[in-house]
């Protein structure tokens, strides 16, 4: 089929390729991503009284749950394809080969594990038994799992629009034919996916399937945003944010050609969506509450590092 215009994208997947040191476009807007996400969440944080370096400290246990979940999501998916007769290659994370559901599970996985560990009676108690040369153990000032979660979700939304920044930009991900007039077509002759034997790509146009799921991430922050203070009980905006992007994510990935499908011809990206939602609905429509927005005053937190009441 003749297309008569396309938008021609010849970037080099890599910023430096020189010897054994590779940054990508990808890795690059990952960082970005990542240290505006962590400088959000500490500003928006502290405003409301959260101390800074409790922030800090759950961002440290989040940023490598979300590596690890991004990497282990990935490999579950590929594992016949690309590591089951190569096992080794699981640990060559600079090759490429992350999952967003991964990295946004693994994420508040670990945060959410660190803040209901560090100050259990039996964390205490190992420290005292086990580490007492680092000080008299002690509870940290540490927010609740559901305030920071619901500080978060704005944040993580941005970084996951920064992000696709990177995947608009190297290729990665292969989409369905199209011949609209926002049609892509990637000139430079190699391409991530097709390196990493993951993805055969072909040369012709398609649709910009990540920078569609761009879009819907501003888009959804925007939409979400008035609702940040409005939630209750704490979480349910992070819970909405879930359930939002879960569904956006399941009929976009309709656009995306995977070399992996599972049951129904759903993609590995589209049942974890599926599972989302069907965590995240039941509990918005049982348990949550919209209630009337108030300021927040710094003052409120108790020592816990939790919100208290609002100043009226």
């Amino acid at each position: 089929m003749e297309v008569l215009a396309a938008i021609n994208i010849g970037i080099n997947p890599n910023i430096l390729d020189f010897g054994s040191v590779l940054l990508s476009w990808h890795g690059f807007f990952t960082f970005v991503a990542v240290a505006v996400s962590v400088y959000l969440v500490h500003r928006w944080g502290t405003r409301e009284g959260i101390l800074g370096d409790a922030i800090l400290s759950v961002a440290v246990w989040a940023i490598i749950g979300g590596i690890m979940g991004a990497r282990v999501v990935h490999i579950i998916d590929f594992w016949g394809a690309s590591y089951a007769d190569d096992p080794i290659q699981v640990l060559y994370v600079w090759r490429g080969g992350i999952a967003i559901y991964g990295a946004i599970l693994g994420g508040f996985a670990g945060g959410a594990s660190y803040i209901l560990i560090r100050n259990s009676a039996w964390f205490l108690a190992m420290w005292a038994r086990f580490f007492r040369f680092a000080g008299e153990p002690h509870r940290a000032a540490l927010p609740g799992v559901g305030v920071l979660a619901d500080i978060s979700a704005p944040a993580v939304l941005l970084s996951m629009a920064i992000g696709r920044i990177g995947d608009v930009i190297n290729g990665e991900h292969c989409a369905k034919f199209t011949d609209l007039p926002w049609a892509v077509r990637y000139t430079y002759e190699v391409r991530p996916g097709i390196t990493l034997g993951e993805l055969q790509c072909g040369p012709g146009v398609s649709h910009p399937a990540v920078a569609y799921e761009l879009l819907f991430d501003l888009a959804l922050l925007a939409v979400i945003w008035p609702l940040r203070h409005r939630l209750r009980p704490h979480g349910m905006f992070f819970v909405l944010y879930g359930a939002l992007y879960s569904t956006g994510r399941f009929f976009l990935n309709f656009l995306r050609v995977e070399p992996n499908e599972y049951f129904l011809d759903l993609n590995q990206a589209q049942i974890l969506a599926l599972l989302v939602i069907l965590v995240a609905v039941p509990l918005l429509v049982f348990k949550a509450q919209l209630v009337r927005a108030e300021p927040v005053s710094p003052a409120s937190t108790d020592r816990r590092g939790r919100r208290g009441r609002r100043a009226r």
